[in-house]
This record gives structure tokens, sequence and C-alpha cells, in this order.
């Protein structure tokens, strides 16, 4: 296993053990993103934001696809993205935020999200991560589909050449954060949700590395 690899499976049994011991946790984090009687991320900035968070992976692999393709066809290009590492991207947005999170947990882990909660004026009971008997029947808070996609920008940033993979891993981190915040002003997840999904991608990630990559020359 990777050095990386073991950190993030650290992190989330760490994750899964703390929100287990103390699932209230979940309910105090999401009170900060709550006022004067709904959650803070409802404004047309903050929505503007979640499009941005939401699509902006999605034209990032498309781009790198784009330039793939153009090395391909023989464009002159200072670098494109190789066969292997496109099977990468792929196969990581696919498995990670697609098969595991999107189709496996969300449509059938019940958890209702934060904002129908009762503690927040929603009709239905909180449950703690672990609990799947939630109200919610498909697409539910557990775990989250945007963070998951959010931190997916690890994996296009990490078969950037070296000059440019330090900072744009960094940036691909900044920007699962703020995609997994803007979850939360918007109710629609708790912070246990981000976190899980998050992990779930970068564990995808190294899996995915260390199979395409196996002496680690990315």
């Amino acid at each position: 296993m990777t050095r990386a690899l073991i950190v993030y499976v650290a992190l989330t049994a760490l994750t899964l053990a703390v929100f287990g011991l103390w699932p209230g946790l979940d309910l105090a984090v999401a009170h900060l993103f709550y006022d004067h009687g709904g959650f803070i991320g409802n404004e047309s900035f903050e929505r503007f934001g979640r499009d941005f968070f939401r699509v902006t992976p999605f034209v990032v692999l498309a781009l790198y696809a784009g330039l793939w393709l153009a090395k391909r066809r023989g464009v002159a290009l200072k670098w494109a993205p190789s066969g292997r590492a496109m099977i990468f991207l792929i196969a990581t947005i696919a498995i990670g935020p697609g098969l595991i999170v999107n189709l496996g947990f969300k449509d059938h882990w019940h958890r209702p999200r934060p904002v129908h909660t009762q503690e927040f004026g929603g009709p239905d009971a909180f449950r703690p991560w672990y609990d799947d008997r939630g109200a919610c029947k498909m697409n539910c808070s557990f775990v989250s589909g945007e963070a998951a996609t959010g931190f997916w920008m690890v994996a296009p940033a990490s078969v950037l050449p070296p000059p440019w993979r330090t900072p744009a891993i960094v940036a691909a981190f900044v920007f699962g954060v703020c995609s997994s915040l803007l979850r939360m002003a918007f109710g629609g997840h708790f912070l246990s949700d981000v976190l899980l999904g998050g992990l779930i991608s970068l564990i995808v990630i190294e899996i995915a590395r260390r199979l395409l990559w196996p002496r680690g020359d990315a």
C-alpha cells in the first residue's frame, strides 16, 4: 500500500469511529450553517458556486480528453495526457463518485439530508451515518456525491508533469473542501457525508494509480 492510501484508509476509519461514537457532532456542525430559520447557502451567489463546483470536474475531464485526442491526431502540444492517464481519469470518476457513491450509497442508504431533519425544520428524524433506516428514499445524504466529485479533481492534477503537479494537487484539495463546505451551507449534507464522500474518491484514486502505475512512474 502507498503511504497516501494508508493515510486515507486511516482517516476513513477515524471518521467512521468519531461520528459513530458522537453523532451529535454532525448536528452541531450543521447548526453553524443554519441561521434565521434556514440554511445560509440559498442566495444566487451560492447557487452559482454550486453549479461551478458541480460542472468543473466534467469540464476538466473533457479538456483532458480533447488534449489527448488532439495529440493522437498529430497536433503539436507541449503536454497532453497519455492513454493510460485517460483510462485512470475515466475509471476513477466512474467508480468513485459514480458507482460507489451515487449508485451505491446515495440510493440505498436512507439518511435524510440536514434540511429535511426535524432539527432544521424538516419532517424527518435525524439518523447517524451508521443507521440506514431513515425516511429518505433516493438520492439521500450519505455520502456526498458532490464532495466525491470535488475531491476527484486530485486525479487530473496528479497526472500533470512535475512543475505543475504539486500546486495543482493543492488546488484540487482546496476545490474539494470548498465544494463540500458549499453543500453543507445548502443543508444538503452533514460533515460526515462530505468527509467520507471525499475519502472514497481519494482511496479509489490511489488504488487505481497503484494498479496502472505499479512502479510509481505516472
